[in-house]
């Protein structure tokens, strides 16, 4: 099972002023019209329990952690971005759902009042550190490759063209009928070819190189050397004996899960996601580090993909001989961020001490139940009754608390007609997903 590493340290994550003064200007006078004590705690406190990751927060906050208005926009920008538009629905969502009574949690571990605020109102506001089995906590810290005289020289990731680079990916893919792609050396000296052979070889695994002449012109024709199965198992033979099989790196993402990460690396080395391993997978909506092993690449490659990727950052590489396996974690280490403050100085201060001393129990929580208007328990009764018209019911009926646009109109089109494929219609695109249920 993995344990949670939280110190109760009470400190501040620095943000431009002008990044959050509209939205939280907004909240502080909707919390001070509904306030009946009328402190002013509904400041935009940022209550940080955890180690703050000093590496990667300060020494890299330039190159890696964008300023909260970019954010933001890029949550915005994402497909599969959970909370973006009004700052405020968020909030009045929750508002409309399950409280902590509700459900049966009604004793604390200490009698102070407390206080409440809003977690995880953006992915910047839960930052997790992974670790590892020998209760070593991963940082990003260190960037640089390391040195090894068998890695292809730098200018191998820049000698193929994009047109070359998109012939060689379909080849590699099976996706046309081309047996072989050739490549003409414009500059035809040995080396120039040498470099070529390596770039075909090291960015497209399973593909071989050979020079041809054709009509007094050098090409370097690349082709298949074992059909569908090489895109799965990569080159054996050009890995050099001494090194380590396997990558190991650390890998920081924000606001995506640890699949979805997983699937990106892959599609831009043009490998299967299969020869990637790791100990956990990471939240989607938060700042993660953790690490990674992946199956025969190199540092180098790796090291090429912050140049390209955005809301991802690799480094720390090292060779080793073994995978990651799921579950050798200790734990993961969080630093987490509350928004919106309602309690006095003092409520806070109490809290705060009691979760250093005593700490809390790690147990039940509101997650497993849902914290929304319709409980996911009430659903998954449902679902455990074979009863799918109660099941499509409860997920697709209104419900209290602010939505998106597209989700009212879905909901209001199923409460008037009953009809799946009409509520579905009112969806974005992106946004559907398709489940067949037995007797639907």
């Amino acid at each position: 099972m993995e344990t949670v590493e939280m110190n109760s340290v009470s400190l501040k994550r620095p943000h431009s002023e002008d990044d959050v003064t509209n939205a939280d200007e907004i909240k502080r006078q909707k919390i001070s019209e509904k306030s009946e004590t009328g402190n002013d705690s509904a400041q935009s406190a940022e209550t940080v329990t955890g180690q703050p990751d000093k590496s990667l927060l300060e020494d890299t906050k330039n190159e890696i952690i964008p300023n909260e208005e970019s954010e933001e926009q890029e949550d915005e920008e994402l497909e599969d971005s959970d909370e973006d538009g009004d700052p405020e629905s968020f909030a009045d969502m929750m508002k409309h759902g399950l409280t902590e009574s509700d459900v049966g949690i009604t004793k604390f571990v200490s009698s102070h009042k407390g206080f409440s605020g809003i977690l995880k109102e953006r992915y910047s506001d839960f930052v997790v550190h992974e670790i590892g089995k020998d209760g070593r906590v991963s940082h990003l810290d260190d960037f640089s490759v390391p040195v090894d005289d068998e890695d292809p020289s730098e200018e191998t990731f820049t000698v193929l063209s994009d047109e070359d680079k998109q012939r060689l990916e379909e080849l590699q893919l099976l996706k046309n009928k081309e047996t072989s792609v050739a490549i003409e050396v414009i500059e035809d000296t040995k080396e120039k070819r040498t470099v070529i052979h390596q770039a075909v070889k090291s960015l497209f695994p399973g593909l071989e190189t050979k020079t041809e002449d054709r009509d007094g012109k050098k090409y370097i024709i690349a082709y298949h050397a074992a059909g569908k199965k090489a895109l799965a198992n990569p080159r054996k033979h050009s890995w050099p004996k001494s090194r380590g099989s396997y990558c190991h790196f650390v890998l920081y993402k924000e606001n995506k899960d640890t699949m979805d990460a997983i699937n990106v690396l892959s599609k831009f080395l043009r490998v299967k996601p299969n020869i990637f391993s790791y100990m956990g997978t990471k939240d989607k909506r938060a700042i993660t580090v953790q690490e990674i092993a992946v199956l025969r690449i190199t540092a180098q490659r790796l090291a090429h993909l912050n140049k390209c990727l955005m809301n991802f950052k690799l480094g720390n590489f090292s060779y080793k001989n073994h995978p990651l396996k799921l579950g050798e974690l200790q734990g993961n280490h969080f630093t987490v961020v509350l928004r919106n403050i309602t309690g006095t100085d003092d409520q806070i201060e109490q809290a705060m001490h009691s979760l250093r001393e005593i700490g809390f129990i790690n147990y039940y929580g509101m997650q497993r139940f849902g914290t929304t208007a319709v409980p996911t328990y009430q659903i998954g009764r449902a679902i455990l009754q074979n009863n799918w018209n109660e099941v499509m019911d409860l997920i697709l009926k209104p419900r209290p608390g602010a939505e998106k646009g597209y989700l009212v109109k879905c909901r209001e089109e199923w409460a008037k007609t009953k009809d799946p494929a009409a509520a579905l219609k009112k969806l974005p695109v992106k946004r559907c997903c398709f489940v067949i249920a037995p007797g639907v």
